[in-house]
């Protein structure tokens, strides 16, 4: 099974080299690792070409610019041949060497599967070893009650995407939940939720870091359930934030 893992960037030379060693050092050897620069001028291309070579044409990258962030990874997506395709941030990285080993694993135990997600761990952003909050994503539940899965765990094959679709560019901020939200309620696909904590994420997304992101972030989230013929309650925002609390206790 190749597995094709998608990095986008721009200007992230103070991070990547995380990103991309935590790819480079995975026991599974069958990965294309595929990087969507945004035409960086920070030294982010630089630390990117230093690290080609090690992955003996595994590597594949792009530099120019985007329409913003879904664009660039709708590009990634483009490019991957990979029978299953994952995402890592670039301030992001795996928790383990053995990360995408167990996500083959739970896709090998069953053909029938479309999708594998698993946990993640936040972790402030200037210390990548200090848990901040456990986003532990459970089995599948409905997404108008607040649950969904952790979009950097969300691993999808690329069959899925083909037949379904990319991100949707008319979210700015929800387009990840937005295409989690149709391929799992709407398209129903095939899902198992792997326990284990796969990616440690650095807080500071765009999403969660002001009030005002947060407030258009829920807004879009609706806007996503109404487009796919969904419905959903005017509590929902309130629904979506009792799983976040939770988490600064696990």
């Amino acid at each position: 099974m190749k597995f094709s893992i998608i990095t986008v960037c721009y200007n992230s030379s103070a991070t990547i080299r995380n990103a991309i060693e935590s790819v480079l050092t995975q026991t599974y050897r069958d990965i294309e690792y595929i990087i969507v620069d945004g035409a960086s001028t920070d030294g982010t291309l630089d630390i990117i070409k230093e690290y080609e070579p090690s992955f003996n044409g595994r590597m594949h990258w792009i530099s120019e610019r985007d329409k913003g962030l879904y664009d660039a990874m709708n590009k990634g997506f483009a490019m991957a041949t990979g029978d299953v395709i994952g995402l890592i941030n670039s301030d992001d990285l795996f928790c383990d060497i053995n990360a995408i080993e167990l996500v083959v694993k739970r896709f090998e135990e069953d053909s029938s599967l479309d999708c594998v997600y698993a946990d993640l761990y936040y972790v402030a952003k200037d210390n990548i070893h200090k848990i901040v909050r456990k986003w532990k994503s459970g089995e599948k539940r409905s997404f108008s009650k607040g649950w969904h899965p952790a979009h950097p765990t969300f691993y999808v094959k690329k069959a899925v995407y083909d037949r379904s679709g990319l991100f949707d560019l008319d979210f700015k901020l929800a387009a990840d939940f937005e295409l989690m939200l149709r391929l799992i309620e709407k398209e129903n696909i095939s899902v198992a939720y792997l326990p284990v904590p796969i990616v440690r994420m650095r807080l500071g997304g765009a999403t969660s870091k002001n009030l005002t992101n947060i407030k258009r972030g829920n807004i879009e989230c609706i806007r996503a359930f109404k487009k796919n013929g969904i419905a959903v309650s005017a509590f929902y925002p309130i629904y979506r934030l009792f799983p976040k609390l939770k988490q600064f206790l696990q």
